[in-house]
């Protein structure tokens, strides 16, 4: 005899309604698998947000709000209220404590996408998604005055290659009437994917930014050759903002103080860290959003469960009255509905939870990738049996109502066939 004998019973009634019971196991795996997919993309993309920078301690730029400084020195959206002077920017090179700085100068564009000045200490220092180097796929980095290296996006996007020459637009739109044409720049290097703001940067050197804006008889451009241009001292006046990294990272609140305490000129130091929340807070409303809508699915094909028990009570009150006239008691017949529910909620949960894993499997090279969604959960853990458990008990809730109204028929009603 069946150790579990209510249980053995509900599969065996499932098993005899199938079609109506496959159709609501259907049901809960859809919307399980869309809540988890949701969940895992959700927590995923908040995830490769906040880490669009890591292992730098430091963001300093002209005094603004964190956000905004945030905005255009790391994902280069806006511009920066003003400018830093060079020799601002050497002094807190210099502070002790420092261990490296990487410049930043922005203000020019190519096809639409932003043109970084910056030194290959940048391709050195910056990390990402939990301190991850920059890559090349192609080429290396910053060597000529007129060097430059493009990130994934914009090699894919505009179909560029290695020594192919372009050329640098005064401005941050798509379309320009200021183009440094006299100066082409020949690209040496192209990196790998990030997923950051990166894949859609092109690299040049400050000294380079300096030279394309030396003012010629136009106005637009240089009159000087590029070997004459080589040949001068190019060093910059001046520099958008810059990254900090310390020797200690305790001592970052003590030097983000002194900075934006600086008396020679306003400055703004920001931890990344801290700013990429904010900006999350602002922007996560659509994630939250839709983590609800994810939820109340999932509601639904619970509540399908309950429709379709509710709506098969009076095509079983036979059934419920034989089983009553074979010695089962009314509380059997209670667990017995009670079971149906949670098993098929079960059923589907289970189901579900391995379409949404299977799923993020193929999908997860695609989403970072393309999308920058970095997944580092493929296979289920606590938080899923969890999420497995907290459903089927669920069901089991909502279950007691047609147990209840089953609970409630007696056996004489059971027995009358109704036409």
């Amino acid at each position: 005899m069946t150790r579990f004998p209510i249980l053995s019973l509900a599969w065996r009634s499932i098993a005899n309604r199938r079609g109506t019971a496959l159709l609501t196991i259907l049901t809960v795996a859809i919307a399980m698998t869309l809540f988890l997919g949701v969940e895992k993309v959700r927590h995923g993309a908040r995830a490769s947000f906040e880490n669009t920078i890591s292992g730098t301690d430091l963001i300093v730029g002209a005094r603004s709000s964190p956000v905004n400084l945030l905005l255009y020195a790391i994902f280069h959206i806006g511009d920066a209220t003003n400018n830093i002077t060079w020799e601002t920017y050497e002094q807190v090179a210099n502070a002790p404590g420092v261990a490296w700085t990487v410049p930043i100068s922005l203000g020019d564009s190519h096809a639409g996408f932003r043109v970084v000045g910056t030194d290959n200490r940048y391709f050195e220092h910056y990390r990402y998604a939990g301190r991850r180097h920059l890559e090349f796929a192609a080429g290396r980095p910053l060597d000529d005055l007129f060097d430059t290296v493009v990130g994934a996006s914009v090699a894919r996007e505009l179909g560029y290659s290695l020594d192919q020459e372009i050329v640098v637009a005064h401005g941050t739109g798509r379309v320009s009437f200021v183009e440094h044409d006299n100066n082409p720049f020949t690209i040496v290097g192209i990196l790998e994917p990030t997923g950051t703001p990166v894949d859609r940067s092109v690299f040049v050197s400050l000294e380079a930014i300096e030279a394309i804006h030396l003012e010629g008889p136009t106005g637009a451009g240089t009159s000087l050759s590029m070997d004459e241009l080589r040949a001068m001292d190019l060093s910059p006046d001046q520099i958008t903002a810059f990254l900090v990294g310390l020797e200690t990272p305790v001592a970052a609140l003590r030097l983000q103080r002194q900075i934006n305490t600086y008396r020679v000129e306003p400055l703004q130091a920001i931890i990344p860290g801290v700013a990429l929340s904010q900006l999350w807070g602002v922007v996560g409303v659509a994630e939250r959003t839709l983590a609800a809508v994810a939820a109340f699915v999932v509601l639904m094909g619970l509540i399908c469960i309950l429709t379709a028990i509710l709506t098969s009570l009076n095509e079983r009150r036979r059934e419920m009255a034989i089983l009553r006239a074979l010695g089962a008691r009314p509380r059997h017949i209670f667990v017995l509905l009670v079971s149906e529910s949670a098993l098929l909620a079960l059923a589907g949960a289970i189901i579900g939870t391995g379409l949404t894993y299977g799923a993020l499997s193929l999908g997860a090279p695609v989403l970072e990738q393309r999308y920058g969604v970095h997944l580092s959960d493929t296979l289920p853990g606590l938080y899923d049996l969890a999420l497995i458990g907290v459903v089927t008990g669920a069901s089991a809730i909502l279950g007691v109502i047609p147990a209840w109204a089953a609970f409630r028929n007696s056996l004489a009603d059971g027995m009358t066939i109704r036409t």
